[in-house]
């Protein structure tokens, strides 16, 4: 039941997108700084708890894989920090974006693969435990990678603090998931029943945090909405159609291919709600309605890589792969 429902998120993730829109009552709260848990935003800790359920699902086996799995692992990285960025940053001057909304799309184009990618791989009929590993290793070279690459090509527009990014990214991903990988060495039982629910309580996380920014952008979207959700959706169509052209040039199997091309196109939005919605952040930016643009890509970029990576699934679904090359 739990997984049959985790399956669904990108159905859950477009009615909570809906319903934002026209009930933002129900999401507002996420980000009206009404709770502040341990003293932090709303946002940071949820999206925490997201990586925490990450962390509690791997193990030491889970990094070991890395090495066996040495070449894919290294392309899907590599094309994931370099495909799109630079597609973020062409788009952005390509439409002539508002500097907020530049900024907003180089960040969520800068940021790794997210969880939801592995959901997807199952759908796909990908590898799913590749999927998995991807995931795991691009999101700790994203504690780097994120805050330099956002830094150097988001200066376009405005200068970024890549130290203040860097230290959100350690506090809101590598703790929490360093956290969970050693609750899971040290209370191995408790931790595969709290992995039995995790992944659903992610997709829950998730769309309270692309609606509530949904709800509370809802003018500045409808302002901006034609470019906006047009430069998105380019944006993930390149990284899911580069990434399987790339591999397939380079020889890998169809398997590979599907995997590597959710992967890198499917960014993980949450994470870069989170980061453009925190108060340093928004502070780099000239005036408030360019910080408050910022979070916007991030929660379009949220609805349109799980109905793209949806969509391919029940495509690939039906077209299983051929022989694995050598």
């Amino acid at each position: 039941m739990i997984e049959r429902a985790t399956n669904l998120f990108a159905l859950w993730t477009v009615l909570g997108v809906a319903l934002a829109w026209f009930v933002p009552e129900l999401f507002l709260w996420v980000v009206d700084g009404s709770f502040r848990p341990f003293g932090q935003s709303l946002v940071s800790v949820m999206l925490g708890v997201i990586m925490l359920g990450m962390g509690l699902t791997l193990s030491v086996k889970d990094f070991r894989r890395v090495l066996k799995l040495p070449r894919a692992v290294a392309a899907g990285v590599a094309l994931q920090f370099t495909v799109m960025p630079l597609a973020g940053i062409a788009l952005a001057a390509l439409f002539g974006l508002d500097t907020g909304l530049a900024v907003g799309l180089i960040l969520v184009a800068c940021c790794p693969g997210g969880t939801a990618s592995n959901v997807v791989a199952y759908l796909a009929r990908a590898n799913v435990a590749l999927s998995v590993t991807m995931t795991m290793a691009s999101t700790l070279v994203a504690i780097v990678a994120t805050p330099l690459l956002t830094g150097w090509l988001a200066g376009v527009f405005v200068e970024i603090d890549r130290w203040s990014l860097f230290r959100n990214m350690v506090a809101i991903v590598l703790v929490p998931v360093i956290a969970g990988v050693i609750l899971n060495r040290l209370l191995p039982r408790t931790t595969r029943q709290i992995a039995k629910v995790s992944p659903l309580v992610s997709v829950i996380v998730v769309v309270l945090i692309v609606g509530a920014i949904i709800a509370n952008s809802k003018d500045l979207i409808e302002t901006h909405f034609g470019v906006l959700l047009l430069a998105v959706f380019l944006l993930h169509v390149t990284g899911f159609g580069l990434g399987y052209a790339i591999t397939r040039l380079l020889g890998f199997g169809v398997t590979e291919q599907r995997t590597i091309a959710i992967e890198v196109g499917m960014q993980n939005s949450g994470l870069g709600s989170t980061l453009a919605s925190s108060p340093s952040f928004g502070a780099q930016f000239a005036t408030p309605l360019q910080a408050a643009l910022a979070p916007v890509p991030s929660a379009i970029s949220a609805v349109y890589h799980v109905v793209i990576g949806s969509f391919l699934a029940a495509i690939w679904r039906r077209r299983p792969g051929a022989r694995e090359k050598g």
